[in-house]
């Protein structure tokens, strides 16, 4: 494996896609640290850092469902700092899981997307 530093894995344990990961990731042998952003909330500055490494703006790691369950649409005019707090105040909203792995990161859906940080 390439030497960029430990794998982070932000999840929920009972998301399938999530189960999906770690079974890959203990199949490739590979080490992570697995991150229960339920049970240790994302901090904003971590929540931003995140967007950062992976690209992505708020909007994109957005679950659409529960997003539209809240009332929140894609032209309803909320900037990217209003999406994040959302974000923060319900992490049910973030779409999952998302890897970091030095100063990179990607959303893991699909689950091979990781393969992007392992180099293979």
């Amino acid at each position: 494996m390439e030497g960029e530093g430990e794998l982070t894995v932000y999840e929920k344990p009972t998301c399938t896609t999530c189960r999906k990961l770690k079974k890959l990731l203990d199949e490739e042998g590979v080490d992570f640290q697995r991150v229960n952003y339920f049970v240790e909330p994302l901090e904003e500055a971590k929540l931003r850092e995140l967007l950062r490494k992976s690209g992505l703006g708020p909007r994109e790691v957005l679950r659409t469902r529960e997003a539209r369950k809240l009332g929140i649409e894609d032209d309803d005019g909320r900037s990217d700092d209003e999406i994040i707090q959302l974000i923060l105040d319900e992490p049910n909203l973030l779409q999952r899981p998302i890897v970091e792995r030095g100063n990179r990161a990607v959303l893991a859906r699909p689950v091979e997307n990781v393969r992007e940080l392992l180099g293979r």
